[in-house]
């Protein structure tokens, strides 16, 4: 980022919640850059930048389509790039529709199962790929196994085999680029800021700033965070920025490219390794119980025939060998069906209700606080509550760990402890400076950090809790001739411990983790030496050369004086210590810089291979001349020209035939619960969102819907730098405690007025789930905007604060509905409605009869939680 000429940072306050990535933005600005913030509130990023866009929750895709629209009206594409390394020249079949003909909806939309048959949306001359055509996209509706994007992880979707029909002049009507400009042409300025309520001239002004900043001597990077991904199309606003990114030629590139933001240290390690129910380590895709009974048909269901994907099974075995090592042979499927098969939406939100709903009798929480840190708060609280056992793991008595004594229900009145039959075992978890193991960053960068200081008492990381009780589950079964229990006795569960308390050796984990040669225990140096056969094991294809020749490279750290910027010695990334993904598309097809000025890696011809400032991230001597033969597979099937070597065709997807749910070119739909009818499209949210129906979770009407106006205003939520998430750790801090010591609503001098909100006195926000109170800030940094030809209101709440610490308050997530990405499973907790009111809440069965009274006049009936 430090290179970017310009740098737009949309759903993220950066300043505020990632500072210390920041810096670079700074670094960036004091070198020339131009720094853009578009943000419903004005904060500490905005008052760095160098222009701010303020634009009503929930509109980003109307925004980023703008700007899609301003550059193919414009002819501002970078074309030489565009047809070079996107699949924009791509022909599409005859029978694909487009939203703008269809009022908003795709063709092979089914009314009833609420989601697409994605045939038609191939390209011509190619068979439906088997993410289109799968099991998964069968025409179940929610019960379906899983959604498209859990059939292919996180890794480029598949394309049908056959040969792709192209025109590299971009002029058939049904090429992508064509596609994209009728698709986008009704994103005018007028329509932006009809939908976002951004006026035409600070639009255009964004605009010209992007295009002057991108091109062939010039880059521009985009920055986002949870403000985009925690929308019922969060993956869609992504995929527009990336739209953008590609057609202005700035994926790739040093200071171009989009950067995901990460909240905390190691939330990218989290989801590498894998916490999700639908991915395995390195993103690959869990197997699905019915579509894959065999490693076989788990690999021909999740390979590419050409790309880095490609190598699925060797990625696949080579993990199965590092799980369950001698026990993994080729005669038994390298213990493929040991691994547990996806039956459902086992997702957070669908666990949450199979407890209420008694499904589910046990839970583990690690590092979560979902009794007010999750949308939804007292539907968390309630399936918390109907559980048998839950086991807590943290640094303190979390809000989660109590709620069966001081949760809002129980202080209120509404439940009673002794009917809460859920036991609750605490188990105090060691800090990050109590225990050794490694952060990997919002940018891939893998970093070691070591023990300073034992951890007190009975404290203890999560490292040893997870070993050792795997390893006392492990002697209880040993005498067990039960097939069922052989995937946990033949696990390889042989990580050496070390001092009075055994703890496990994570460089250890960590060497299993980046791979060696079974033979011999070699380690492995690169992903590209993992073979099929059983012969390599890694515990993540992704990390494999992690530590490479023995030793950690995570450990690494050369001073940046005594290297180039890149400083591939300062720990290590992943894949290959590759610090920019995609690199090969720094060069243009001939392997030659774009420009001198933003140089980053080019071809050698004397030397015949792949050179710069990085790693190369292409194979290092394929040459850019180089045509794949007919039958070629892989990574052998990419050409020297096709820089995106993870996707099926080697290019960067403006459209997307296959791989989303819920359309393959970004569309905008308004939230859930939005205050005006979608301007745009028939349509009014995402047809194929996820909804939870019931009870627990009511909705309020939308739009025009009758009973809209019960909820009348915009609620968005954010975070502050003095507070931590749900605030478990933060709260008990004396001194960040002083420093933000009560919940607070943000609010408009203009709301304020029509509300009578007194500034530092007391409101209370109401929706169809809860009521909460909080201290008023009356703020010019809140403003309404004029959106549809009517002011709309917006309300900002930070979501940090819960019943446990030393400063309580109520939990902005009680507020909150549960309607999900179809794609990811994400929760939309920054674009709801809501009403204020003066006051403190009521107290006791008042509270509830509050909430009731507002669903009654908005006609949300308790049976559904709907109209």
């Amino acid at each position: 980022m430090a290179n970017s000429d310009c740098i737009i940072i949309e759903g993220s306050n950066m300043a505020e919640c990632h500072p210390v990535g920041f810096q670079w933005v700074m670094e960036a600005k004091a070198r020339g850059a131009t720094v853009i913030h578009v943000d419903p509130r004005f904060t500490r990023t905005s008052a760095m930048a160098d222009i701010h866009v303020r634009l009503r929750s929930g509109s980003d895709i109307a925004f980023l389509g703008g700007l899609i629209n301003y550059v193919l009206s414009n002819k501002l594409e970078f074309r030489e790039y565009v047809v070079a390394y996107t699949n924009a020249p791509t022909i599409l079949r005859a029978d694909f529709e487009d939203a703008d003909d269809l009022g908003g909806l795709f063709s092979g939309y089914d009314a009833e199962g609420r989601h697409y048959d994605q045939g038609s949306w191939q390209y011509e001359g190619v068979g439906t790929s088997a993410a289109a055509g799968s099991r998964a996209m069968s025409g179940e509706k929610r019960g379906r196994e899983t959604s498209a994007g859990d059939t292919h992880g996180g890794h480029g979707a598949t394309i049908g085999e056959g040969e792709i029909e192209s025109d590299p002049t971009l002029e058939h009507p049904r090429c992508v680029f064509q596609v994209l400009k009728r698709h986008y042409a009704r994103y005018t300025p007028e329509m932006v800021e009809r939908v976002c309520g951004i006026a035409p001239d600070t639009f255009l002004r964004v605009a010209e700033e992007i295009t002057r900043n991108s091109g062939r001597e010039r880059t521009t990077a985009f920055a986002y965070a949870v403000g985009w991904t925690h929308q019922t199309k969060g993956v869609q606003i992504i995929r527009a920025a990336s739209i953008l990114q590609l057609l202005l030629g700035n994926m790739g590139r040093p200071g171009g490219g989009i950067m995901a933001l990460r909240g905390h240290a190691s939330i990218q390690g989290s989801t590498d390794i894998s916490t999700l129910f639908n991915t395995l380590p390195g993103y690959i895709p869990s197997p699905e119980a019915t579509a894959h009974p065999t490693l076989e048909e788990f690999v021909a269901d999740n390979s590419s025939a050409t790309g880095f994907w490609g190598n699925m099974r060797a990625y696949t075995v080579s993990l199965l060998k590092a799980w369950w090592g001698d026990a993994a042979t080729a005669e038994n499927d390298f213990c493929f069906d040991y691994i547990p098969k996806i039956t459902g939406d086992h997702g957070n939100y669908q666990s949450v209700m199979d407890m209420i709903d008694g499904k589910v009798r046990g839970y583990f929480l690690w590092g979560e606080n979902p009794a007010v840190g999750t949308a939804n708060g007292r539907m968390q609280r309630k399936g918390l509550a109907a559980l048998d056992w839950l086991v807590v793991r943290d640094n303190v008595m979390i809000d989660s760990a109590s709620f069966w004594k001081d949760g809002p229900e129980v202080l209120e009145g509404e439940w009673k402890t002794e009917d809460i039959g859920t036991e609750v075992f605490f188990m105090p978890a060691a800090t990050y400076v109590e225990k050794d193991g490694s952060f990997t960053n919002t940018q891939r960068l893998v970093q070691w950090h070591s023990k300073a200081v034992e951890p007190p008492g009975d404290c203890r990381s999560d490292l040893h809790f997870a070993y050792h009780l795997g390893r006392l589950l492990r002697e209880r079964l040993a005498a067990s001739t039960d097939e069922r229990d052989r995937p946990l006795l033949d696990l390889t569960w042989d990580y050496p411990t070390e001092g009075p308390m055994q703890e496990p050796n994570a460089e250890a984990v960590l060497a299993e983790i980046s791979g060696y040669a079974v033979g011999d225990r070699r380690p492995l140096g690169a992903y590209t030496e993992l073979t099929d056969d059983g012969a390599t094991a890694s515990g993540c294809w992704i990390y494999c050369g992690a530590y490479a020749e023995g030793v950690n490279q995570a450990a690494r750290r050369k001073p940046g004086q005594e290297q180039n910027a890149v400083a591939l010695e300062w720990a290590w990334a992943w894949p290959n210590n590759r610090r920019l993904l995609y690199n090969r598309a720094s060069a243009d097809p001939e392997g030659r810089p774009w420009s001198e000025r933003k140089k980053y890696v080019w071809w050698d011809a004397e030397a015949g291979k792949w050179t710069g400032e990085d790693v190369p991230d292409f194979e290092g001597t394929k040459r850019p001349d180089y045509i794949p033969p007919k039958d070629a597979r892989a990574q052998d099937a990419i050409s020297g020209t096709d820089p995106f070597v993870m996707q099926a065709d080697g290019r960067g997807w403006l459209y997307a035939p296959s791989g989303l749910v819920d359309g393959p070119l970004p569309t905008h739909y308004e939230p859930q619960e939005s205050p005006i009818d979608n301007p745009m499209y028939k349509v009014q949210s995402n047809p194929t969102r996820e909804l939870h129906v019931r009870p627990e979770n009511p909705f309020n009407p939308s739009g025009s819907e009758p009973g809209s106006e019960v909820y009348p205003f915009v609620l968005t939520t954010f975070r502050l730098t003095e507070h931590h998430t749900a605030g478990g750790m933060s709260r008990t801090l004396p001194f960040l405690s002083e420093l933000m010591p009560e919940m607070f609503v943000e609010v408009s001098p203009q709301l304020a007025e029509f509300r009578r909100l007194e500034h530092a006195g007391w409101a209370t926000i109401v929706t169809a789930r809860s009521a909460i109170e909080a201290r008023v800030l009356v703020t010019p940094r809140m403003a309404p905007l004029t959106v549809d030809g009517r002011v709309v209101h917006q309300i900002g709440l930070p979501y940090h604060w819960g019943g446990n610490g030393l400063v309580p308050g109520d939990s902005a997530n009680d507020l909150l509905h549960s309607a999900l990405d179809a794609n990811v499973h994400i929760m939309e907790t920054k674009a709801s409605t809501a009403d204020i009111i003066p006051g403190r809440r009521p107290r006791g069965p008042a509270l509830r009869a509050l909430v009731e009274a507002y669903q009654r006049r908005a006609g949300i009936t308790k049976e559904t939680g709907t109209r």
